[in-house]
């Protein structure tokens, strides 16, 4: 006798990682502050809550338990904070509840935005200055996770008329231009430290980051998104084609589509060639996944068609190359099948190539498959079942998240 199981669809996993969380974890002792982390704390775990309770029918209760769990201690709004941890992270959290729960937090959302613009204006203080001595910049000074790139996320989506939103954007103007000549004409974004955060002999001088999550491509999101909505500083333009020229010259054109190094280092650009001999993940945080979306969002942006086709052939031509496919080897959002899904629908929903929106149903497929192996990974936004589960949400609806949740990761 022969037994069929029926496999679960995507609605159904999306439920089935709803109720394996239906309950946060009470704070560590030592790490009380890390509730209020989206990359693997409540705060991101709510946010599959909160879409689970819009778009799939669940009870609010379970949404506003974790809520309750992320805000549960003193909310940080240390400089060290930034869009993925502490009072930013929790001001994002709070911006996505429907608008019939605005008397449950929108007190507290105001009370933690006001730290979010004083602590935007110290560090583009602070950032500004650093440009003005001309030191090597760090990841913390501007990437999307804890610099201010993340930030102006939160600030674009939240208040994008506000002159904090406007100070940060000027930054990242001054971000693209060379450092001064004393520190040999490197890029603007150029970081004293390894691609770790650390100091090693293969990355003397530190190094220069492509990627979404650290990179220039954070920023080029940003600019992008910013512009797109119609906000604008002097700059902003040529800082956007700055950035795209730099993309541009660091291309690796193959047979099977361009690709782009994660990073670079000092000997790299003395030989104008990367030392990584081919391509890596398409993932979203670091690879063509990412790189292609902010390319794509500039032509957008800046009306230029060719530069978004150029972009879209590349996420097209990578999402199709099995080698590529290959070395995706989890289910999460930062560099696994949700990130690239998610990225791509939100890309598809702009194209002009059609064959985007002709892909989503086989990275559906495949991002299902992945995901059904491992049904009750371990919880977090970011690397872990919450995130897998919001993309197999828009997978379930298909439709753009209700929430806008992926804002953290610039993608809309």
């Amino acid at each position: 006798m022969i037994i069929c199981q029926t496999r679960p669809s995507a609605a159904e996993m999306v439920l089935h990682v709803a109720r394996h969380l239906i309950e946060p974890a009470p704070p560590h002792p030592d790490e009380p502050w890390a509730v209020q982390s989206l990359a693997d704390g409540a705060a991101g775990t709510a946010l599959l809550h909160i879409e689970a309770a819009r778009s799939h029918a669940q009870p609010w209760s379970n949404a506003h338990r974790w809520i309750s769990a992320a805000v549960s201690g003193q909310v940080s709004a240390a400089d060290t904070t930034g869009l993925f941890l502490g009072a930013p992270a929790i001001g994002f959290l709070l911006s996505t509840p429907p608008a019939e729960f605005d008397r449950l937090y929108a007190r507290a959302w105001r009370t933690v935005h006001q730290h979010v613009l004083a602590l935007a204006h110290r560090r583009t203080d602070a950032a500004l200055a650093r440009i003005h001595c001309g030191d090597l910049a760090t990841f913390a000074e501007y990437d999307l996770f804890y610099g201010l790139t993340g930030i102006g996320a939160y600030l674009l989506r939240t208040s994008p008329e506000d002159g904090a939103l406007e100070r940060i954007l000027r930054y990242l103007v001054a971000l693209t231009r060379p450092l001064a000549p004393g520190a040999g004409g490197l890029p603007g974004w150029w970081v004293g430290h390894d691609p770790r955060r650390g100091h090693s002999r293969h990355f003397p001088g530190g190094h220069g980051n492509l990627g979404a999550a650290h990179g220039i491509t954070g920023p080029l999101l940003l600019l992008a998104q910013a512009l797109r909505h119609g906000i604008e500083v002097p700059g902003h333009r040529d800082a956007i084609l700055t950035i795209c020229e730099h993309l541009n010259t660091w291309r690796q054109d193959t047979a099977t589509g361009p690709w782009w190094p994660e990073h670079l280092s000092r000997r790299d650009l003395d030989h104008r060639h990367p030392h990584r001999p081919h391509a890596a993940r398409p993932s979203w945080c670091y690879g063509t996944s990412g790189i292609a979306r902010a390319g794509q969002l500039a032509g957008v942006a800046l009306h230029g068609t060719d530069l978004q086709a150029l972009y879209e052939e590349a996420l097209y031509r990578a999402l199709t190359d099995p080698a590529q496919l290959a070395n995706i080897t989890d289910t999460g959002l930062c560099h696994g099948w949700a990130g690239i899904y998610q990225t791509a629908a939100r890309a598809a929903a702009d194209a002009l190539d059609p064959r985007l929106r002709e892909l989503l149903p086989t990275l559906g497929h495949a991002l299902l498959d992945h995901a059904r192996l491992d049904p009750t990974a371990a919880p977090g936004l970011l690397n872990g079942a919450a995130g897998t589960a919001l993309a197999l949400s828009t997978l379930a609806t298909q439709q753009l998240p209700s929430t806008g949740w992926d804002a953290c990761l610039l993608i809309n």
